[in-house]
């Protein structure tokens, strides 16, 4: 009897151990990361933007999705597409935003 009193209280004082011991873990939760924002460029577009013979600007720096492609740099109107333009910088074609001149797709 004094055996199993005993072990029923250290099995008591162990649950109040570990009741402790857990009110003193504390949970961070990190909201979730925000990434850009994927825009899907019909296929068309892509294929008039492949056809097209353009001749290739220097351009200082990456060329990066989210780049914005600065004024002397001439964009081409895509066909039927009024979102999108085009143009070849650094021997890669870019389909852009025409209204910020942002790079939205680069085509490899």
């Amino acid at each position: 009897m004094r055996n199993t009193l005993i072990l029923a209280g250290a099995a008591a004082l162990m649950t109040l151990a570990a009741s402790a011991h857990a009110q003193e873990t504390v949970i961070i939760q990190q909201a979730p990361v925000a990434t850009q924002s994927t825009i899907v460029v019909p296929a068309p577009v892509e294929t008039y933007v492949m056809q097209r013979e353009v001749r290739s600007v220097p351009y200082e720096g990456d060329v990066l999705v989210g780049r914005v492609i600065e004024d002397p740099v001439e964009l081409y109107p895509v066909d039927g597409y009024d979102n999108y333009s085009y143009t070849v910088v650094n021997e890669r074609r870019v389909i852009v935003d025409p209204q910020t001149r942002q790079i939205i797709q680069i085509i490899e």
